[in-house]
């Protein structure tokens, strides 16, 4: 893979900048796509634009304001609160999400002639999404391949570990101070720590704390 070309699936939140990085250890080049889909915080693609241009890694942000229409949610009303009832998806599930994402990533990996597509998805952590899901990936590589008639090729890296293994691969690229301080991963658009309450606050704190103290390093 070394001398072949990926683009990366690119939020600007700890888990799709950590695959970005260990993207750009994989490939000869990377190629970043960000989906403005009028999610409830605009920061996170500014976020995510700045990591790009700080990485100098090229950028894509694609329109994708039809999923907004499509699928309300907390991630797309800011008057739809961020919970999960007993046996339901959480309320920032956004059907169709990935599915949508994949695809148009792979036909921007067709145009620019990439062969590999990275996303963080994982099934370790992935909150009851069904588009997160291991089979889900599998399914629509195969459906892309046949779609294209190419062998793209989905990768992974995030999804059959923890978040303080997301958090260990991290600092085995060298690059834990840079997510931790860098990235935005909370539901509320809060830029590193985040604002300590939400769910995506409290998972990312925990795996952080855990890994952390299996390393024997304070956190604070």
């Amino acid at each position: 893979m070394k001398n072949e070309k990926a683009v990366v699936v690119f939020s600007g939140g700890q888990d799709s900048t950590t695959c970005l990085f260990w993207a750009l250890k994989q490939f000869k080049e990377v190629v970043a796509v960000t989906f403005n889909y009028n999610q409830r915080h605009s920061l996170e693609i500014e976020v995510a634009e700045s990591i790009a241009e700080e990485l100098g890694v090229q950028h894509h942000v694609l329109d994708m304001s039809l999923l907004n229409q499509l699928a309300p949610n907390a991630l797309t009303r800011s008057d739809i609160e961020i919970e999960q009832k007993e046996g339901e998806l959480p309320s920032t599930f956004v059907p169709g999400r990935n599915l949508l994402f994949l695809s148009f990533a792979t036909i921007l990996a067709n145009q620019i002639g990439a062969k590999h597509i990275v996303t963080g998805v994982c099934e370790t952590d992935f909150s009851g999404y069904p588009d997160c899901r291991d089979a889900f990936v599998k399914s629509c590589n195969v459906t892309l391949n046949l779609a294209l008639d190419k062998p793209f090729v989905i990768h992974t890296p995030l999804m059959w570990i923890n978040k303080a293994e997301t958090w260990k691969l991290a600092d085995d690229l060298g690059v834990l101070d840079f997510v931790r301080q860098k990235t935005l991963t909370c539901y509320n658009g809060i830029i590193a720590e985040g604002c300590g309450e939400c769910p995506a606050c409290e998972l990312r704190k925990k795996g952080l704390d855990d890994y952390l103290l299996e390393k024997g390093v304070d956190g604070q």
